[in-house]
């Protein structure tokens, strides 16, 4: 069989193939480096938006301690060092607007630099009683608000710094302050007012407790749920560099028997017996089709692993692309009804993705499967973004499976490892900027949409998108 001609040309390629096995394959990266690097960030994001909670907390404090001073000064006829108290003001005015100009310049803090804010307003509250009887103050309890404060925003190290500071500022100002002159007033009018404000401190911080305690617990929600997903993205991606690896290698060995298989089909196709027969040839032929599929997608994955390097990208054009992907497909599957539809417009230059062929051949083959009678392929234009639609006519996806829309084996189908499809096919497409999105149609069946930057297939973006 091998002395037939054509059979030294294709053995030649069986040996080319076979050089390939030798490609150095890509080790994992490290799971924890991945966590090193993406967790502290997201922790960071959230200390920003307490840090600016603590800005607005201190603009009230600011304000609050104004229209205190004025009453008790004016109205009550209680004599204060006003200008004592009011740098100490200005102090927390000039604070304010240096941490203002600070977090415009970053999009994240660390928990020293919540810690060093929450002892700044330690400080100022400390001084600030000093100068207005001290402990006698009934507004000496809004230290529990910076020590609730500090419990929530900081680690245990941190809080009990903040507890200590705040403790030891109380003890102070029992011995160490600057007393009242207070008007003559009977002692039980004293009492009252000192109770009155009391009533004043307690209600001022509970209300600020209430408030700032909310917004702080929704920060840290989001940051426990940003970190969630993270956690799932790097697990996701190391799932896919594993399989990536697998495929590789997979390819790498198929290469060989394919090339036999090819090789063999060829010198079947010129043997008598079965040249005359029409039937055998059509056979054949399909076999040979098949197998240059299969060679495709071989070549697809080195392609994409970067170990093809003899090849160079191919410039096509969106149409072109989607045109010839949809002849090939119909040409393996033979008994498929597509409906194919193309309203991109005016056409535009792209780099051909054996990724994101193998995306869109993947969703039709799943299509096909559901609903062999019918498959509707819509490719459009929305602005710059290419949206390809695919529909079917089959029983649709089940409501866990949507629930669980491009989460690794999740299948309908019962096999085993299956459901990965859908997974691979979302990972890649995020990888090129876009989105996946799934449905059922109410008049039955599904349909899958794939939103694609135009900007990531354009020439020269390959190199930003991998």
């Amino acid at each position: 069989m091998n002395g037939e001609p054509g059979s030294a040309q294709n053995t030649d390629r069986v040996e080319s193939m076979s050089e390939t096995k030798t490609a150095p394959i890509a080790t994992l990266p490290d799971q924890s480096d991945i966590s090193a690097s993406i967790f502290p960030p997201a922790d960071h994001t959230a200390n920003w938006k307490n840090m600016t909670l603590l800005v607005q907390l201190r603009w009230i404090a600011v304000i609050g301690q104004i229209v205190t001073i004025t009453v008790v000064h004016s109205a009550m006829k209680i004599t204060l060092p006003i200008v004592a108290m009011g740098v100490v003001l200005c102090a927390l005015v000039v604070l304010n607007l240096a941490s203002i100009l600070w977090l415009r310049r970053r999009r994240s803090v660390t928990a020293a630099a919540l810690f060093i804010a929450l002892v700044l307003d330690v400080a100022a509250l400390t001084v600030q009683l000093y100068l207005s009887g001290g402990a006698t103050n009934p507004f000496i309890f809004l230290y529990l608000l910076q020590v609730t404060l500090g419990a929530v925003l900081l680690d245990a190290r941190l809080t009990s710094a903040i507890v200590a500071i705040a403790s030891v500022s109380f003890a102070g100002l029992i011995i160490f302050y600057r007393p009242l002159l207070l008007p003559g007033h009977a002692p039980d009018e004293l009492f009252r007012l000192h109770i009155f404000g009391m009533l004043l401190c307690f209600i001022l911080d509970a209300a600020l407790l209430v408030v700032f305690i909310a917004q702080i617990s929704r920060n840290l929600r989001e940051r426990d749920a940003n970190l969630a997903a993270l956690k799932q993205h790097a697990a996701e991606e190391d799932h896919i560099v594993r399989m990536g690896l697998l495929a590789s290698g997979a390819a790498h060995e198929l290469g060989t028997p394919l090339s036999s298989l090819s090789v063999i089909l060829g010198d079947w196709r010129r043997m008598p017996a079965l040249s005359r027969d029409p039937s055998m040839l059509q056979e054949i032929d399909e076999m040979q089709a098949e197998v240059q599929r299969c060679k495709a997608i071989v070549t697809g994955i080195l392609l994409s692993a970067g170990e093809a390097r003899g090849e160079s990208p191919k410039i096509t054009t969106v149409n072109t692309f989607l045109d010839e992907l949809v002849s090939e497909w119909r040409a393996a599957r033979s008994g498929a009804r597509l409906s194919y539809g193309n309203a991109f417009g005016l056409d535009i230059a792209i780099v051909s993705d054996s990724a994101l062929k193998q995306v869109i051949y993947n969703i039709l083959d799943n299509a096909f499967d559901a609903s062999p009678n019918w498959i509707g392929f819509m490719a459009e234009r929305d602005g710059d973004t290419l949206v390809l639609r695919i529909s079917d006519a089959g029983p649709g996806f089940a409501a866990e499976m949507l629930a669980q829309f491009g989460k690794p084996y999740q299948s309908s189908k019962g096999r085993l490892g299956g459901g990965l499809g859908l997974f691979l096919v979302v990972n890649a497409v995020r990888k090129l900027g876009g989105v996946v999105s799934a449905r059922n149609l109410p008049q039955g069946g599904a349909a899958v949409t794939m939103s694609l930057p135009l900007a990531s297939l354009a020439i020269g973006a390959r190199s930003h998108v991998r």
